[in-house]
């Protein structure tokens, strides 16, 4: 028999050899999944023989870590601003970084919320959850981002305050909101092959570019953003680490308002910031 430690070992050093950035963290979250326990018990069982049926999805589990299949695509999870998010190859994986448009958006009270292109629901439902007066719509063209963020409302707990349509942009929007948000397809078509595999292979690429120079989103939103911000509205989008000058100039040319870069925690700069006059 081999022991969950022995099991690992082995795991990760076949992830290294595959060229997977982390191999050691991924080998344990994969192992406390195939197990069906929490990560921090996994120290717990390794001295322990691997039960054969564990054993066996451990290693259908690492095989497709190999072929750079994401974690979360295998776990049907991710963590996102301190909640867990149900997640598919049909949605873009919720990053890290766009905490920093989370962080943004709650600096100042709103009310009412439109969050364009939805995607797994993560910003939409974060800003519910944390601002529990609120209530929000958030589109997406893709049906099966609509379902996935409509479930992702449900788990936690705010599908009453969250409303979720499929809309090409602002195409079945009405009415105004004090905040919009948008995490939009920002990759530039010739910048597509430079992707990790994990996400060139394994995230929709209607939700990671435009099919031009990546400001395509930008020019939709600009154009239309004033027309459904209340006055005062505050508008939030997330931007390429290249794009801030050609973004502001984009909205400030609509007649918005103090458009700014607001830049993340490694220094880079990540969301730009505008408001309605």
């Amino acid at each position: 028999m081999t022991t969950a430690a022995q099991a690992m070992v082995a795991a990760t050093a076949r992830l290294r050899a595959a060229g997977v950035a982390e191999p050691a963290r991924d080998a344990r979250v994969l192992l406390a999944h195939a197990a069906r326990i929490e990560a921090a018990r996994v120290t717990l069982i390794a001295p322990e023989d691997l039960a054969p049926d564990i054993g066996e999805r451990y290693d259908q589990l690492i095989a497709l870590r190999a072929i750079r299949v994401p974690v979360s695509h295998l776990v049907g999870e991710r963590e996102f601003y301190g909640r867990r998010f149900k997640v598919s190859g049909e949605v873009l994986d919720p990053r890290p970084e766009t905490e920093t448009l989370i962080e943004a958006a709650l600096s100042e009270p709103f009310a009412r919320v439109l969050d364009l292109g939805v995607g797994s629901g993560c910003i939409l439902v974060t800003l519910l959850a944390e601002t529990v007066q609120a209530t929000g719509l958030g589109v997406d063209l893709s049906e099966a981002a609509c379902l996935q963020a409509s479930a992702n409302a449900v788990l936690h707990n705010v599908q009453s305050r969250a409303e979720i349509l499929r809309s090409d942009w602002f195409e079945t929007v009405t009415g105004r909101f004090d905040l919009i948000v948008s995490n939009p397809p920002y990759i530039a078509r010739d910048e597509m092959p430079g992707l990790q595999d994990e996400v060139r292979r394994h995230e929709p690429e209607m939700a990671l570019t435009d099919g031009g120079d990546g400001l395509g989103a930008y020019r939709v939103i600009a154009a239309r953003a004033a027309h459904h911000l209340s006055p005062g509205g505050r508008l939030l989008l997330e931007i390429g680490p290249t794009q801030a000058d050609a973004v502001i100039a984009l909205l400030t040319g609509a007649g918005l308002n103090e458009a700014g870069v607001i830049h993340d925690l490694d220094g880079r700069p990540r969301v730009i910031r505008a408001s309605a006059a």
